[in-house]
């Protein structure tokens, strides 16, 4: 959906939300090293921070899936963390969310997809994780397919589509008002942007629990 700022590398078009979404995973990851590389019983001010953040989304985690926890904590915390700061990107002048973008939506979407069933099968097997799809009887397995498939595309356009009219709804009202009423726009800007990441976030964190969870379940009957 971004065209600005495309260039071609071979055969490949590079657009702005490539380089803005590229640009954020460097950005993470050069804090993420900073923040961890002298670990020390008394924290300065951002290992606290770090630790801080790593503690909450720990607890969100544990709260959904308690015994696996750990095993996911990467993922969900790694797509947490990127959703953060995607969404809250375009509030930098000259930038837009990369989130704003159906194909990054789209991206996001489809690798929750394959967590799902990589976590599920990792956990239970790949005979135990299948066997899901037809109970409590074969005749549900074609809405089994189909749910799959619709819930990845909600995921995609339920962000994509916040994460638009967001920025469309403050353009159009600086357009209006002008500039004399920027700070309502940046606080809404915010809240919705870290509401929208915290939403995709949980629900990849209820897919992948319900993935693994059920497995269990069919394994106890």
């Amino acid at each position: 959906m971004e065209n600005e700022f495309t260039f071609a590398l071979g055969p490949v078009a590079i657009g702005a939300s490539i380089i803005t979404t590229w640009g954020i995973m460097l950005a993470i990851t050069l804090v993420a090293w900073l923040s961890t590389r002298h670990l020390d019983m008394l924290p300065d001010s951002l290992q606290s921070t770090a630790e801080g953040i790593v503690a909450a989304i720990d607890e969100a985690i544990t709260a959904v899936a308690p015994e696996h926890g750990r095993q996911i904590m990467p993922f969900i915390a790694t797509l947490w963390l990127f959703l953060i700061v995607a969404n809250l990107v375009g509030l930098i002048p000259g930038l837009h969310s990369p989130t704003r973008d159906l194909s990054v939506t789209s991206a996001l979407a489809v690798l929750v997809f394959f967590s799902v069933h990589w976590f599920g099968i990792k956990t239970q097997g790949l005979k135990s994780y299948l066997h899901h799809y037809l109970t409590p009887s074969p005749i549900l397995l074609p809405f089994h397919i189909i749910s799959e498939f619709t819930r990845t595309l909600a995921l995609a356009v339920r962000l994509f589509g916040n994460m638009m009219s967001l920025e469309m709804a403050a353009m159009l009202i600086l357009l209006v008002a002008g500039f004399l009423a920027p700070i309502p726009i940046l606080m809404l800007h915010i809240i919705e942007a870290l509401v929208q990441a915290y939403i995709f976030g949980m629900l990849a964190l209820i897919y992948l629990a319900g993935a693994i969870q059920s497995q269990q379940l069919n394994s106890q009957e």
